[in-house]
């Protein structure tokens, strides 16, 4: 079994990675101490386990996970929740001060002190694996924490896990709301690093989540806690493959040949469906109806970043089903996309599509928002729409620091000023490609005969 390693950073990265395990044991019947449940079979799925988790002397199942933060609330917090007795000790390391939501602090100041201990504690678990096949790592990209610690860690795994795959789940700043003020530049900043060391980022915001939360859940006021488990769903879907038997399954590392056609296009949008809650009684026959989930998925209400997918055109697409499927299922379905309108694909790539399926049924957290479907997709794409998002905070980057507005906090915290303009350089060139790759390969063979 070839493993994977998460890896937790900051505050949202380690409540995101908190509700991926509360959900992946479920699925395999792990209970919160680690034990296998009574209802689960141990011979049928035990090689599934060890590819997320690694089994102790004592026969109790541990996460193939670790979580770092610069200050330590919210790993006591986890620490003394509900999966208190699941994790290793040894999966938790914490400094003393918090990184003030600041790149630079984070990074320089605070990160350049426990880098060493994490990085440490990283080797100890990939030498427990017969076959490391990479990563999955969860940070924001606009706290101080996720963005500089983060990007310290993913640099450094990049140099020596070379061959490994670095998948990442950024969440990026919201649109309209903003929990630090600073927020365009630490995004910057690290969204310059993710370019350098990340081999596919699926790209997540917690306004898009929200809003999904309150329209689709009909929840009133979500909280975090509504909205990680969410997330969950789309992370679990993406690596039901790796965990369960099934059909059309791939490995980590077969994401990105599938989905990033240049080195640089590996910012993807997702989405789950279908979605609704689960106070709501409704038809299990319209549910199943695999139509009507895919092309739910597609719709710009359902994807988890705050981008309008109709604008730009589709250069690649994953489509991962759960449940009782078979792949005489898919090929209709596909079909039906392709004629729906619904989405426009770059006319330089023909095949687009990538589908997967796994027999386990989809599960969610009882007692929670989320409905119970026979059926279910998560959808990945490789979409120019992405860029939206790039434009949108490059431009609150570009106001204030034509300004220098809060500049020294970052260059008293060690960083050189010389690292944003080569940031901003990149990400305009980032930009630059997205314009080329939605020009026709007619317009481009006109303009080079001429």
């Amino acid at each position: 079994m070839r493993e994977i390693i998460t890896i937790e950073v900051g505050q949202a990265g380690v409540q995101v990675g908190s509700a991926c395990w509360e959900l992946f044991c479920l699925q395999h019947g792990i209970q919160p101490d680690g034990k296998l449940s009574s209802q689960s079979s141990q011979k049928e799925q035990v090689d599934s386990f060890y590819s997320f988790f690694s089994e102790t002397k004592e026969k109790n199942y541990v996460p193939r996970s670790l979580m770092f933060d610069l200050e330590p609330t919210i790993l006591d917090q986890v620490q003394t929740g509900p999966l208190s007795q699941l994790f290793n000790p040894e999966t938790f390391v914490s400094g003393k001060e918090d990184a003030s939501s600041n790149y630079a602090r984070g990074r320089y100041r605070l990160g350049k002190d426990i880098v060493e201990i994490c990085l440490d504690r990283l080797r100890k678990l990939a030498d427990q694996c017969s076959q490391l096949q990479g990563f999955i790592v969860f940070s924001s990209v606009a706290g101080g924490t996720g963005s500089g610690l983060g990007s310290l860690l993913l640099e450094r795994i990049s140099e020596d896990y070379q061959k490994s795959v670095k998948l990442n789940f950024p969440i990026y700043p919201s649109p309209e709301t903003s929990s630090a003020i600073i927020e365009p530049y630490n995004y910057l900043l690290s969204t310059h690093k993710l370019l350098e060391h990340s081999n596919v980022s699926i790209v997540l915001d917690n306004e898009a989540v929200y809003e999904i939360c309150k329209k689709k859940l009909e929840i009133q006021k979500p909280l975090y806690l509504n909205m990680n488990r969410l997330i969950a769903q789309v992370v679990s879907s993406l690596t039901m493959g790796l965990r369960f038997n099934g059909c059309l399954n791939g490995s980590l590392d077969e994401l990105e040949p599938n989905l990033v056609p240049y080195p640089r296009f590996k910012f993807m949008i997702s989405s789950q469906s279908p979605i609704f809650p689960a106070s709501k009684k409704t038809d299990l026959e319209e549910l199943s109806n695999l139509v009507s989930s895919t092309l739910e998925a597609y719709k710009p209400a359902n994807i988890m970043v705050k981008c309008d997918s109709t604008k730009g055109s589709y250069i690649t697409t994953t489509l991962n089903y759960i449940g009782d499927l078979v792949p005489k299922h898919t090929g209709p379905t596909v079909l039906a996309l392709k004629y729906s309108g619904l989405i426009k694909f770059v006319d330089w790539y023909p095949t687009g599509f990538k589908c997967g399926i796994t027999y386990e049924p989809p599960l969610v957290i009882p007692g929670g928002d989320i409905g119970q479907v026979p059926r279910a997709v998560s959808m990945i794409s490789n979409s120019t729409s992405i860029d939206e998002v790039f434009i949108r905070n490059n431009a609150k980057f570009d106001i204030m620091y034509k300004k220098r507005a809060f500049l020294h906090w970052f260059v008293n915290e060690g960083l050189e000023e010389g690292e944003f303009l080569e940031a901003r350089n990149n990400l305009a060139d980032l930009h630059a490609e997205y314009e080329e790759a939605l020009i026709n390969t007619d317009t481009l063979e006109e303009t080079v005969i001429a």
